[in-house]
């Protein structure tokens, strides 16, 4: 994201970006290849998983009696996805997958955390793909569950309801199917993204419009570089309080980023324990 952009043709008058520029990077990595291009984003996934195995090896791959910070955190993080995730919503049948919910849910914090961190700037979550490959990985391993813990009555028990008529279950049925196996993964998937996605545009729309106060484009398009002057006192001073409410926003998206993910491993726990069993 450039200031630049903020820039119109005639004037200088305040413009946003494209939404293109926002989220659509070029590749600069096998850029004639249709599978294995690597852009922006997709550095940023890479970067992402191999910050969560690193945290995860440095913090537990030598574990101390007396852990330090770095291990206490991580420990502290175990044992909120233990007891506040899987000991309330799966039970203690649920904690072969400690593991598994707790690397996803600390690969998300971090894609989020992306979008405040200087220099980068942009959560990779706010595009559709990796939302929609971590629903479906949660998708397939909700119905492997229910396949094994139940065999093929798995499908019957989660779209009826015992003791009810036959009439009605001619009602429930078609609206339990497509809401277990089709709905949950694009909801799933759309909830992180569209949050995300909302606060990267929020961010962009302050931040642009606080550079717009500061920075005087108005030679910008007869090749004169921009100067760092304000237009005007007003403009000024409306910049500086856009610039306050923005450090809030900040904080606040910070906050977004961690209930976004808590969100997606609280859901991911609720499938995979009410594939456990008909009870459930």
């Amino acid at each position: 994201m450039t200031v630049p952009f903020v820039a119109t043709e005639a004037g200088g008058g305040f413009e946003l970006p494209p939404i293109d520029h926002l989220f659509d990077f070029a590749p600069f990595l096998f850029e004639d290849s249709t599978f294995l291009a690597l852009n922006r984003t997709g550095l940023l996934y890479l970067l992402a998983a191999f910050i969560t195995i690193g945290l995860m090896l440095a913090a537990f791959s030598n574990a101390k009696v007396v852990p330090g910070k770095l291990q206490a955190a991580m420990e502290a993080l175990v044992e909120f996805i233990r007891e506040g995730i899987i000991g309330a919503i799966i039970g203690p049948q649920g904690l072969r997958y400690l593991p598994l919910l707790t690397g996803l849910f600390l690969f998300i914090a971090v894609n989020n955390f992306f979008e405040v961190m200087p220099f980068v700037q942009f959560p990779p979550t706010s595009r559709m793909a990796l939302p929609a490959l971590l629903s479906l990985m949660v998708y397939v391993l909700f119905i492997l569950v229910g396949l094994k813990a139940q065999g093929p009555k798995y499908i019957w028990n989660a779209i009826s309801v015992p003791g009810v008529h036959w009439s009605m279950l001619i009602l429930i049925v078609p609206i339990e199917f497509v809401s277990t196996f089709l709905l949950r993964p694009f909801t799933l998937a759309v909830r992180l993204f569209a949050n995300m996605m909302a606060g990267h545009i929020l961010l962009a729309v302050v931040f642009l419009a606080a550079s717009y106060n500061f920075i005087d484009f108005h030679g910008l398009y007869e090749g004169v570089v921009p100067v760092v002057a304000p237009h005007g006192a007003i403009p000024f001073i409306l910049g500086i309080f856009i610039m306050v409410g923005g450090a809030a926003l900040v904080a606040f998206e910070i906050l977004v980023g961690v209930l976004q993910a808590y969100i997606f491993t609280m859901l991911a726990a609720v499938y995979i324990g009410s594939s456990m069993s008909p009870d459930h």
